[in-house]
C-alpha cells in the first residue's frame, strides 16, 4: 500500500509542521519571560526625577524669558565687588604707608644710635608704641659761632629749666637748638657744644656736618630726627636771630591741626640769582627758566612749619630729595607736585619796626625780624628790646589753651 492511500500526503505533513513551529515559538517565549522575571512588571515613574526635570525646565524657561533681570543683577554684583575691592586696596595702601612711616622713623633713630650721633644725654629716644602726642616741635637752627645769640634767646622768649619742662608736659611744646657736628668730630667746637648742653639741656644734635652750604641737608636731617624722637602735629624751624611769640604760634598751629598736609609760612617768590659771588646765588639757576625768572612760591626761611604727614614724607624720601643752594627753596621744591595746602600767614614775618604797634592794636605777631638782615640785626644786642615791645607776655603762654 502506498502512503498516498493512507491519507498522509504532502498537505498533511505541512499542517503538522506549522503547528509544531507555533507551539515551539510559544514555549520559547514563555521560557524567556520566566527566566527574565519581567513578564508583567511595569516600570515605576520617578516623581523626583520628574520634579527635577520640571524645575530645570522652569529655570530654563525663566532664564529664557527674564534674561534682562539676571544681567542687571550680575552687573550690580560685579560693581559691588569692584567697589569693595577698591576700598580694600585703599585701606591696604594706607596701612602700608603708615607702616613705612613708622619704619622710617624707627630706622632714623636706630641709625643715629649706631652711628654714634651725639644726641643730648637728656633726650631719650622713645619707643614707637605709646608715644605721647605733642602740639609742635620747634627747632632753632644755630651754629657753633652763635653762642651769644642762643643766650639772648634763652634770656627772652625761650623758657628755661623747669619752665621748659612744664611747657613740654602741659602745653605739648618741645623747643631745642638744632646743631650737627664739626668736620673734625669730637674737636673743640663739639666739646664746647657738649659743655653748653650739659648746662642747659636744650640741644638736639644731628648726624650732620655743619656748613653754610649744607643747610638744605641739615633741614632734611632735622625733620627726620625730630620725627623719630617726638610725635607732634607740627614741626617748626626757626633761625636763632628771630623773635617768636610761642603762645600765638601754638594757637595758630592748633587752628590748622585737623588738616593733614599743611605748609605754613610767609610765602614769597623771589628772583633766581644767577650771578656768582652774590648772596643767595643759585648755581642751578638754569633749571628755573630764562634769566630774570622767579622761584616758585615757598615759605621764607626765618620761620616755617610743616604738618606731621609732610615730615614723614621728608623722612621717608630724604635720600632722593634734591637740595638747592637755599634751604627755604629746597623745602618748597620738595612739596611741588604734592597735594599740600600752603598757608600764607604774614604774622610770621613782622618787621621789628612795626611789631610793637601791631601788638598794641591786638594784632600780635608770631615772628619778628629785619628783612635787611634776614633776621634781627645785631640780634644778641637788640632782641631784648624787641621782646619788650613785641612780646605777648609770659602769662599768655601759661594760660593759653591749645
Amino acid at each position: 500500500m502506498s502512503w498516498n492511500n493512507r491519507g498522509i500526503g504532502p498537505t498533511s505533513r505541512s499542517a503538522v509542521s506549522r503547528k509544531l513551529t507555533f507551539l515551539l515559538c510559544i514555549g520559547c517565549f514563555c521560557a524567556g519571560m520566566l527566566f527574565s522575571g519581567r513578564m508583567w512588571t511595569v516600570p515605576e515613574v520617578d516623581n523626583s526625577s520628574r520634579l527635577a526635570g520640571n524645575t530645570d525646565e522652569q529655570k530654563l524657561g525663566s532664564a529664557g524669558c527674564d534674561t534682562t533681570n539676571d544681567v542687571k543683577n550680575e552687573s550690580k554684583d560685579v560693581l559691588g565687588e569692584m567697589s569693595r575691592s577698591r576700598n580694600a586696596i585703599e585701606t591696604l595702601d594706607q596701612t602700608i604707608s603708615n607702616l613705612e612711616m613708622e619704619l622710617a622713623a624707627a630706622r632714623a633713630a636706630h641709625e643715629s644710635v649706631l652711628n654714634g650721633s651725639p644726641i643730648s644725654e637728656n633726650v631719650k629716644i622713645p619707643t614707637t608704641s605709646g608715644k605721647r602726642k605733642y602740639l609742635m616741635v620747634m627747632g632753632i637752627n644755630t651754629a657753633f659761632s652763635s653762642r651769644k645769640r642762643r643766650d639772648s634767646v634763652r634770656a627772652t622768649w625761650m623758657p628755661q629749666g623747669e619752665k621748659r619742662k612744664k611747657l613740654e608736659e602741659e602745653k605739648g611744646i618741645i623747643i631745642r637748638f638744632v646743631i650737627g657736628h664739626s668736620a673734625t668730630s669730637g674737636g673743640i667746637l663739639d666739646r664746647a657744644i657738649e659743655a653748653e648742653d650739659k648746662r642747659h639741656g636744650d640741644f638736639l644734635r644731628l648726624e650732620h656736618v655743619e656748613g653754610y652750604l649744607e643747610l638744605s641737608a641739615k633741614t632734611k636731617t632735622y625733620f627726620a630726627t625730630a620725627l623719630a624722637l617726638w610725635d607732634a602735629d607740627f614741626y617748626v624751624k626757626v633761625d636763632d636771630d628771630v623773635h617768636v611769640n610761642i603762645a600765638t604760634l601754638g594757637a595758630t598751629l592748633a587752628w590748622h591741626s585737623t588738616k593733614s598736609r599743611v605748609y605754613i609760612g610767609c610765602m614769597k617768590s623771589g628772583p633766581v640769582l644767577a650771578q656768582r659771588g652774590v648772596r643767595y646765588h643759585e648755581p642751578e639757576y638754569w633749571k628755573f627758566g630764562e634769566e630774570g625768572n622767579k622761584y616758585f612760591r615757598h615759605a621764607t626761611g626765618q620761620l616755617y612749619a610743616i604738618s606731621n604727614e609732610l615730615a614723614h614724607y621728608i623722612s621717608i624720601n630724604q635720600n632722593v630729595l634734591h637740595k638747592y643752594a637755599n634751604e627755604d627753596v629746597s623745602l618748597g621744591s620738595w612739596f611741588i607736585g604734592l597735594d599740600v595746602e600752603q598757608i600764607d600767614d604774614r604774622r610770621l614775618c613782622c618787621g621789628t619796626s612795626d611789631c610793637g604797634w601791631k601788638a598794641q592794636a591786638g594784632n600780635m605777631c608770631i615772628a619778628s625780624f629785619d628783612w635787611s638782615c634776614s633776621g634781627i640785626c645785631r640780634s644778641s644786642e637788640r632782641i631784648k628790646d624787641v621782646h619788650q615791645r613785641c612780646g605777648e607776655g609770659e602769662n599768655v603762654l601759661w594760660t593759653a589753651d591749645f
